[in-house]
């Protein structure tokens, strides 16, 4: 939610206090207990500072991702059903992930974000020392660094509803489906379940399909094949519908093109590709999310979020007619385009 004026002052603080709460593992510590417990207990078992530990968690409180009583004298905390919900690593609904990615990486990165504007380019170098353009390069450096990227992704839910892009165009038609940068295959699996009769191929970096294949259960799922390789320097496999979700933005129009042309020569008639991103209304006057990533674009990569007409101009320019996008108002939108 944006700020009010009478939080702007504090805005930063108030996420960092968020990010450190999570990375203490606070709402983890009162969730496996069954009774509220005090700050000296929380600090106990999490080996903090019991004061520290204290103050941190009354902020939390006014934050609203904690409430306090009074038991035997004693002040005491417990979560609200936010932070049980999305700040817990048991929930299935955990934001825990992504939060941890936003930490280390995006408010990271923020503090560059004048240097990005003056410069107009990518600030991977000055805030992590990576000499590269490529988010990828940054995020993929080691296998602990890659299942980090890998699960931040997936715990994106909040974010993009994947059973939205995955119904809002009738997908029958399309037997084999493609889904380019499809990361763990959380996707993948979402077309698995909506339409059974297809043969859904996840194709990733090499980093990307040997971390899933050792940690995630999708790689087991039968409906679905993980094939590894490079898009821009390997050929991609043959299939009737190419998916690229969040991949576009990462990229220029030129990469872009090269992307969608080398699908659309792939693309059999009537085969397609069904992109996933966020749209920004053709004014640009919003919406804020998609406003937001933009500006993370900006920060990591040299793509941009774009407007539908943006999109429709590149599908044109690569091949594609018949293209659909349908707004369903959520932060990722689904535009379909066939050969």
């Amino acid at each position: 939610m944006y700020p009010g004026k009478s939080q702007l002052a504090y805005h930063s603080q108030v996420l960092r206090t968020l990010f450190t709460a999570c990375e203490l593992g606070i709402f983890d510590a009162l969730s496996q207990c069954e009774v509220p417990m005090s700050a000296a207990a929380v600090a106990e078992r999490l080996g903090t500072n019991a004061e520290g530990t204290e103050r941190l968690m009354s902020a939390c409180v006014g934050m609203k991702l904690l409430e306090m009583e009074i038991q035997n004298e004693e002040v005491v905390y417990k979560n609200t059903e936010l932070s049980q919900l999305y700040l817990t690593k048991g929930s299935p609904k955990s934001v825990l992930h992504a939060l941890a990615f936003c930490s280390n990486y995006t408010y990271r990165i923020a503090n560059n974000l004048a240097e990005a504007v003056r410069e107009g380019k990518s600030q991977n170098e000055k805030a992590f020392g990576v000499s590269s353009e490529n988010l990828y390069d940054c995020v993929y450096r080691s296998e602990e660094k890659t299942l980090g990227f890998i699960r931040f992704i997936d715990s994106l839910e909040f974010l993009c509803r994947k059973e939205d892009v995955v119904s809002t165009f009738d997908l029958t038609p399309f037997h084999t489906i493609c889904d380019l940068g499809g990361c763990s295959g959380t996707l993948a699996k979402v077309f698995a379940t909506k339409y059974p009769e297809s043969h859904i191929i996840v194709y990733d970096l090499p980093a990307v399909v040997q971390v899933v294949e050792k940690t995630f259960s999708s790689a087991d799922n039968r409906h679905i094949h993980f094939q590894q390789g490079d898009f821009f320097e390997d050929p991609i496999p043959d299939a009737d519908l190419y998916v690229l979700a969040h991949v576009i933005h990462n990229w220029p129009e030129d990469k872009c093109l090269q992307q969608l042309r080398k699908i659309f020569k792939s693309c059999k008639p009537g085969g397609g590709v069904l992109i996933a991103e966020a749209v920004l209304k053709e004014d640009r006057s919003g919406p804020l999310g998609a406003h937001m990533q933009d500006i993370v674009m900006m920060l990591f990569t040299n793509g941009k979020e774009r407007t539908f007409s943006e999109y429709k101009d590149l599908l044109k320019a690569a091949g594609f007619e018949n293209i659909k996008f349908t707004i369903k108002g959520n932060l990722c939108e689904a535009i379909l385009a066939l050969k």
